[in-house]
């Protein structure tokens, strides 16, 4: 897959079939990956991709600090995920595409569409990520992270990294820069010789403003409730994709459309049917 520098990070990427643009942003968590979009979760059988690639162009993505794409030890909030897939459409040369998040990629799109309403014709916002116990599980992620900082500083961080394939949420000590560890020597030797104690603010200040909120994480309601993009919201229902989740985001995007089926009805035949209806209007 071809390579893209955006934001200053480089971003690892696909573009598949043909027709108007759609952007996807990946479902996964701290590990967002163009594969995710037919290997995690509900999308394994919902082969949502290969099937909207039949009538749109689809770009996909490897999130920052995700798969094979870059990442900086900083401070991270959700406008720095869209100045990344902001700054793919430009690398592309796309002025305006569809969006489409899934879990965690919903308040991703969303962070797009609040900071360049000139960038999105639609929003799709497949099961997102959000509810109380998503936040206190990420809440819990980040604290366990940071307790093995303090017991074996980051260098232990960059060896429990290298010898482990588990992601964040699966081993929360190797933190949420295990992906950029394992596949950049570069950044890992940075990595392990930053200051501890400066690196347990920026993670703490993550935790503290990435996971806010009892809905879903990211943008305001007073802005989502002035944005103006047509959106279509299909719910989740377990702990991490809480049905409030998107009910919350249907009423603060006015005019939003709200696929009334339960993730266990949501199937192959139905669910890329009902996204290419939306898309096509």
């Amino acid at each position: 897959m071809p390579f893209a520098t955006c934001d200053g990070i480089a971003t690892r990427y696909e573009v598949t079939g043909s027709g108007p643009p759609l952007l996807l942003l990946s479902p996964g968590g701290f590990n967002a990956t163009v594969e995710n979009w037919s290997s995690f979760g509900i999308y394994e059988r919902l082969r949502l991709v290969e099937r909207l690639a039949e009538r749109f162009t689809c770009v996909a993505f490897d999130r920052r600090e995700s798969g094979r794409s870059g990442g900086r030890v900083e401070q991270i909030g959700w406008p720095d995920y869209a100045a990344q897939a902001r700054g793919l459409l430009d690398h592309l040369g796309i002025e305006r595409a569809h969006v489409m998040g899934g879990c965690i990629g919903c308040s991703c799109a969303v962070a797009l569409a609040v900071g360049s309403p000139e960038r999105v014709e639609s929003l799709v916002l497949y099961s997102p990520a959000g509810g109380p116990r998503y936040r206190i599980t990420q809440h819990a992620r980040f604290a366990e992270h940071l307790a093995f900082v303090g017991e074996r500083g980051l260098g232990g961080v960059v060896a429990l990294a290298r010898e482990s394939e588990q992601t964040f949420a699966q081993d929360p000590r190797v933190g949420p820069w295990a992906p950029v560890i394992r596949s950049d020597p570069a950044f890992a030797e940075r990595y392990a010789a930053g200051e501890a104690a400066r690196y347990r603010a920026t993670v703490d200040g993550m935790r503290r403003t990435l996971f806010d909120r009892d809905t879903v994480p990211g943008a305001e309601p007073e802005e989502l409730l002035a944005l103006g993009v047509r959106a279509l919201v299909v719910p989740g229902r377990d702990a991490s994709h809480a049905t409030s989740a998107a009910r919350y985001l249907e009423e603060c995007l006015d005019g939003s459309e709200y696929w009334d089926v339960p993730p266990e009805e949501q199937t192959e035949a139905t669910a890329p049917a009902r996204v290419l209806a939306f898309l096509e209007q």
